[in-house]
């Protein structure tokens, strides 16, 4: 696997070691000219050997000009002045008559550079580093500095535990005085840590000690972990944590004696060896505070969490400066100090602190600027800004400005640096530098899910229309069970204050029989208005308003008795509503993409506005909660809630059956599928009749806003919307699922550290649990079902991907279970 390194370090690194190569002494002089030859003026002169290099160049640097007298110590200078340039492997000079002759032997230049075997290190980072040192193709070939190049990879590799690491260079001459370089590398196996022995540690156990580590002795997890993989840099890392791990628990005068790092004679095994001194453990006599604090005292000295008769703790110690410097960063005082100065009294073991605080001068920010960039237009990053130019400098109001920017999904890294303008100090300038992503896609291909099966769609999206910030997506699908087209269109500033509009339109015909759920279908078309206004930094409202039609299409003895009663009643299979919804929500994530920390809920009311053929609610609440419980884990607590009814007079009708009679005898598709009335329409039916009469309702969330729980996006390892209420057709025997009016579903998920250094991929383990049914009076937990499994995330080019593999742990005889799911490709 590659990892990462920084292209300047690997530059450093490498310019340290050719910067003490000895420079080459001119050695090669025309022996004659040196002590046959007397002084002479030169007349003309003259360059021999020259293949690339032009004569002009050779004059430019040769300190003998036409007219000058030319000596043993002139000579020797032109020679020592041509092999500085490092364009000749052989310099002479030499006389005919009054002519100097210049002879040189050019180094040949390099017609390609090529790095094969490497893994560790990129082959961009290398190049990189190669090209700053002048060793790139159509420059000068050095051997010297090739030779120091391959030492110092060596050593980069060695740092890194591969001591088997070999690097070969080899340099093939080609016609017209050039070479071919290519450097091998076989990386082999870094060495793994075998053991780790602490000498010295009475207090505390060795096992606790080194679970704060990064190095760890080799076990059956190190091949994900890569705790055993010995590297020189992670170990000073560790020695710093250990140093820590005693600091913090008041032990004052500890100190490491020494360490020793063994390697086995195969070079595959390492021993780590650390000796150390604990000392006493010391505590806290007194703290005192001083200087300027510019802030009321009291409320500064609120700040110290080191207290006398307090356990000593170096951690507490910088935390407690680390908020005396932050409450002054938020008021101006970009490079305010706050030193704590201990002072030690070994006979009693006490340490007394003096928080010194030197606020220096308040600063204003002259400019912000943004780099990276490259499609975003300036305005759509400044319009998330929250430290404005001309204000006082906030360190509050600039990381959330940068929490913003990461925020809006189209950087994958934002990073901000703080630059004093020369010649002031009292401003500063404010820089943000973004790695801009793909914020938008042109898909024409297929996709598969074990959901939809096979699709093929167009689809085009762009999350940052011509760098505007406007979101504009167009997608045709077809599958399996659905047609659908889409168009969407979210400007988030439609407002300078941050007020969004957008529209959306969808036409869709879709055919239930294969998704999963009760087998009816239907044709819908919509049109929408959406509105968002921000009421803080994270809380908004929105607001939608539209319109929509849906044709139903269902049958006796294959759709449920329930949704055609449900039809029969209201006497019609085209539901006409106005649609309005209204909904609170609040955002604290870190990042839009891949988050790992902050809270994200809302909770909304969707209805159909009276008029609407069929009048009823939905209110729902998702909330989804990311703790970091350390550097790399990460966990995730989840939780949906959604209920629906009806809230208008329900429909109430008698209809006859006459057993054995075709129900949709006429097969005309403009009047809905009911019992046949009897003889006479105008009177109702009597049991005495041949007929049977009964009297169906329309009550109730309507079957076509039913909530379904089960797959990939609820409860893993059940087959998707497969749990809850299930109800036979007429004359069937087969239970199709037909979802409910309520629905509660919960997720604890675990995200851990992935083998690809990448923020587009996440592995995770789960436990996933719920269900949904019929109404509010029909909730059970006893019928809640749970499933635990791991799943992989992963952001490709290509679209999204997401596989998991799921046990269910609470079942119940009958439900369909399908432990293996992914999804790939994304929808609207």
């Amino acid at each position: 696997m590659t990892r990462p390194l920084s292209r300047r370090m690997l530059a450093v690194a490498l310019a340290t070691a050719l910067s003490s190569t000895p420079a080459l002494v001119a050695v090669a002089q025309d022996t004659s000219f040196a002590t046959a030859t007397a002084p002479f003026t030169v007349s003309d002169i003259r360059v021999d050997g020259l293949q690339r290099i032009s004569a002009g160049t050779v004059f430019t640097y040769l300190p003998i000009e036409r007219g000058d007298t030319v000596d043993q110590a002139s000579a020797g200078e032109a020679i020592r002045a041509l092999y500085a340039t490092g364009f000749f492997e052989d310099v002479s000079v030499g006389r005919q008559g009054d002519i100097l002759v210049v002879t040189v032997t050019e180094r040949p230049a390099i017609n390609t550079l090529s790095i094969t075997g490497n893994k560790d290190i990129k082959t961009e980072d290398l190049m990189k580093g190669l090209n700053e040192l002048g060793l790139s193709e159509g420059n000068t070939f050095d051997r010297l500095d090739l030779d120091r190049v391959t030492q110092e990879l060596t050593r980069q590799y060695n740092n890194r535990g591969k001591y088997n690491v070999t690097v070969t260079p080899t340099v093939s001459p080609l016609p017209r005085n050039r070479v071919d370089v290519t450097i091998a590398i076989v990386e082999g196996d870094a060495a793994r840590i075998r053991h780790i022995n602490l000498i010295g540690n009475e207090v505390f156990e060795e096992e606790d000690i080194l679970d704060t580590w990064e190095s760890g002795e080799h076990n059956w997890l190190s091949w994900y972990r890569r705790d055993a993989q010995y590297s020189r840099e992670k170990l000073a890392g560790d020695l710093e944590k250990l140093n820590n791990y005693y600091l913090d628990r008041g032990y004052a005068d500890f100190s490491i004696d020494s360490q020793q790092v063994a390697i086995s004679p195969d070079k595959q095994d390492m021993f780590l060896t650390v000796g150390l001194t604990e000392g006493e453990q010391y505590t806290v006599s007194s703290v005192e505070l001083t200087g300027d604090t510019v802030l009321p005292r009291e409320r500064v000295e609120n700040m110290l969490l080191v207290r006398a008769d307090q356990t000593f703790s170096r951690s507490l110690l910088e935390l407690s400066a680390d908020t005396i410097t932050a409450a002054l960063a938020n008021i101006g005082y970009a490079f305010a100090q706050v030193n704590p100065i201990p002072d030690i009294n070994r006979e009693d073991r006490t340490v007394a602190i003096n928080m010194q605080v030197i606020p220096g001068p308040r600063v204003n920010v002259r400019r912000v600027e943004f780099k990276g960039n490259a499609r975003t237009a300036d305005e759509v990053l400044r319009r998330e800004m929250r430290q404005f130019e001309g204000s006082w400098y906030s360190q509050a109001a600039i990381d959330r400005s940068k929490i913003r920017l990461q925020g809006l999904g189209y950087f994958d890294t934002v990073e901000v640096e703080t630059r004093p303008v020369p010649g002031s100090n009292d401003q500063v300038d404010v820089v943000y530098t973004v790695n801009e992503v793909a914020a938008g896609s042109f898909v024409f291909g297929v996709g598969y899910s074990q959901l939809a099966g096979l699709s093929t769609q167009i689809q085009l999206s762009q999350n940052n229309f011509l760098g505007s910030g406007n979101r504009i997506a167009v997608q045709a699908q077809r599958n399996d069970y659905l047609q659908r087209y889409d168009f969407q269109f979210m400007n988030p500033y439609f407002t300078d204050n941050g007020v969004s509009l957008g529209y959306n339109l969808r036409w869709s015909e879709f055919d239930n029989s294969d998704f999963n759920t009760a087998q009816y279908s239907n044709t819908s078309g919509m049109a929408q208005a959406v509105m968002g206004i921000p009421i803080s930094e994270t809380d908004s409202i929105t607001a939608l308003l539209g319109i929509d039609r849906n044709q139903i299409f269902a049958y006796r003895g294959y759709t449920p008795d329930s949704i055609v009663d449900y039809i029969d009643a209201v006497g019609q299979r085209t539901f006409h509503a106005w649609r309005g919804e209204i909904g609170w929500g609040r955002n604290t994530l870190n990042s839009a993409l891949t988050p790992t920390r902050g809270t994200l809920q809302r909770i909304w009311l969707e209805a159909t506005l009276p008029g609407s053929t069929v009048e009823y609610y939905k209110i729902n609440y998702n909330w989804s909660k990311f703790w970091p419980l350390s550097r790399h884990l990460v966990l995730n607590t989840r939780a949906e809630l959604g209920y629906g009814d009806s809230y208008g007079d329900k429909f109430i009708r008698d209809v006859c059956f006459t057993p054995g009679s075709n129900v949709d005898h006429d097969n005309d598709p403009s009047t809905p599928p009911v019992f046949q009335p009897g003889p006479d329409p105008s009177e109702p039916c009597t049991p005495d009749s041949p007929d049977y009469a009964r009297t169906i309702e329309a009550d109730g969330l309507p079957f076509f806003e039913n909530f379904y729980v089960g797959g990939t996006r609820s409860v893993r390892g059940f087959d998707d919307n497969t749990l809850g209420p299930r109800e036979a057709a007429f004359g069937s025997a087969y239970l199709q699922p037909i979802g409910g009016s309520l629905k509660t579903v919960g997720s604890v998920e675990m995200f851990f550290p992935t083998l690809i250094e990448s923020n587009a991929a996440r592995v995770s383990a789960f436990v996933d649990f719920g269900n949904v049914y019929k109404d509010f009076d029909s909730w059970d937990a006893g019928e809640l079902r749970a499933s635990t499994g791991v799943a992989m995330m992963w952001r490709s080019p290509m679209g999204p991907i997401s596989i998991s593999y799921a046990y269910p742990i609470k079942k119940e005889d009958g439900d369909e279970l399908e432990r293996l799911q992914f999804t790939f490709g994304g929808t609207f």
